[in-house]
């Protein structure tokens, strides 16, 4: 049992500069820049819609209260919330260099076990949320293709999931106009599946190359919201944030809870810690930094959009271009519509490079097959789970339900969120001594403060998220006890030490 809970020695998780490695390429303002990539896209383009309008399934079950203009008040919440994790997340960072973020940091302070379950979780966080991302992509090309001219088949452009959990009947119609083979519809994402595919080809670059991408898309997506956010305060009609939170304090709460989506990427930026040049110094710079750019941001496009149309009107896949559509500012929604393209590609782009990571370092740990630890000689990029990685989030792409995923990923990554927050305490009692070239200040209050806030978030989500949560959870445990356990270096290790053997290489 003491087995299960060993930790890795920091020492042990400093990577070592040699064929193996990662190359060290980014800095401060590339961090930032991939900050703002991951975090400014399907929360602000997509999940603001539903987390302002509720959501309702077609047999009318209310599955979350709308939070109406209050919408600016869960973002200003969660805002807080993760500020007292990102600041757990930069000590952490500064002192453990290594591309497996939160997995890496639980190995350090609360043991294997741990450790495992918060690898699993951070599957939801990325993998398995780009499967949203690229969901909610495919419905901004698709509208974007509309102001072309274009018209895509619907059953082209929709998921199967996501014309069954539909309450849209235009929508639902699908499942009866679509074509059939062997009696069943055909409905799949072409648009999710593609895209998904393409970002894969650009990661296989290099990183270098990804960040220049990266860069390149973050400026176009700012210049869009800019234009979101001048169009649309000159249309704002006050009327429109009356009743300002008509579910009080409960469509806050719940709308927080779907709108963290927004939020999660800025850990995406610890997964790059053994990519940075001096990551003691830039770590912090490029987590702190990043997540005020854009809390800043996400409040200021919150309170336009829903003072541009009544807040019912946002519940769309593409909220933003609906809301400026509404307002009869067409050529401004075509825009916006580009743009979301755009964004959303670079938040695509920053979780499809942030999941083969969280792998690689797995998986040198022994906890996931040795090919996953696999790195290109020419591009010293783990090309062989970017690839596994692309494939299966391509495929979720072509028939997932957005709205369902949401839910899971975000109740996946509070989770490793509330995790880091204690094991910074941890760390702190067991290793006192240790160099921290970025301290949390106030660390029992704002690391219990954050572990709190991150769990009180959680309660706000769906019965069934906790319910596939908790599915996702037992499959993890399983796997652990079938391969992960018996593979585990550091288990191996400590074995041969207790039995005077030679330690393995």
């Amino acid at each position: 049992m003491s087995q299960l809970f060993a930790r890795k020695a920091i020492e042990a998780l400093q990577p070592a500069e040699d064929g193996g490695s990662l190359k060290r390429a980014l800095g401060a303002g590339d961090l930032v820049m991939l900050a703002i990539g991951a975090v400014i896209g399907a929360g602000i383009f997509s999940s603001i819609g539903t987390a302002a309008a509720g959501e309702v399934r077609p047999d009318g079950e209310v599955v979350r209260a709308a939070a109406g203009p209050a919408l600016i008040l869960s973002f200003i919440l969660l805002g807080a919330v993760c500020s007292l994790a990102a600041l757990c997340y930069a000590e952490l960072a500064s002192m453990i260099p290594q591309a497996g973020s939160a997995y890496a940091y639980s190995y350090a302070t609360l043991g294997e076990l741990v450790a495992w379950i918060i690898g699993w979780d951070l599957i939801l966080e990325y993998a398995v949320g780009n499967i949203a991302v690229a969901v909610a992509w495919g419905g901004y090309f698709t509208s974007l293709m509309t102001g072309f001219g274009v018209d895509l088949p619907g059953w082209l452009t929709h998921g199967y999931r996501a014309v069954a959990l539909s309450s849209d009947p235009a929508v639902q119609a699908l499942m009866d106009t679509a074509p059939r083979i062997a009696g069943i519809p055909i409905l799949v994402n072409v648009p999710a599946f593609a895209i998904v595919i393409l970002i894969t080809g650009i990661l296989l670059l290099g990183v270098r190359e990804s960040s220049r991408a990266n860069n390149v898309m973050v400026v176009v997506k700012l210049a869009v919201l800019g234009l979101f956010v001048v169009v649309g305060a000159i249309h704002i009609d006050p009327d429109n944030y009356v009743p300002f939170a008509p579910n009080g304090w409960r469509g806050i709460h719940h709308g927080a809870a779907i709108v963290f989506f927004a939020y999660i990427g800025f850990d995406a930026i610890s997964t790059a810690a053994e990519e940075t040049r001096n990551p003691q110094r830039n770590l912090p710079i490029g987590i702190l930094g990043g997540l005020a750019v854009c809390t800043v941001i996400y409040v200021i496009v919150g309170a336009v959009a829903t003072g541009l149309v009544p807040y019912t009107e946002l519940r769309a896949a593409d909220p933003l271009a609906r809301a400026l559509d509404v307002a009869g500012l067409k050529t401004a929604g075509w825009i916006v519509s580009f743009g979301a393209v755009v964004s959303l590609t670079a938040v695509l782009l920053v979780f499809q490079y942030g999941q083969p990571r969280i792998f690689f370092a797995m998986a040198r740990d022994g906890l996931l097959p040795a090919w996953a630890a696999k790195v290109s000689e020419r591009r010293r990029v783990p090309h062989i789970t970017t690839l596994v990685t692309g494939l299966v989030v391509a495929v979720g792409g072509l028939v997932a339900d957005e709205n369902e995923i949401y839910d899971l990923t975000n109740i996946g990554t509070l989770s490793a969120f509330a995790i880091v927050c204690i094991g910074v305490l941890v760390l702190r009692y067991l290793d006192p001594d240790r160099p921290r070239p970025f301290r949390v200040p106030f660390v029992w209050a704002v690391s219990l403060a954050g572990a709190f806030a991150c769990v009180y978030t959680m309660a706000g989500l769906p019965r069934t998220a906790w319910e596939r949560f908790g599915i996702w959870l037992a499959i993890g445990i399983v796997i652990y006890g079938v391969y992960g356990y018996r593979h585990s270096r550091l288990r191996a290790e400590i074995s041969g030490a207790s039995d005077g053997r030679a330690l393995p290489r």
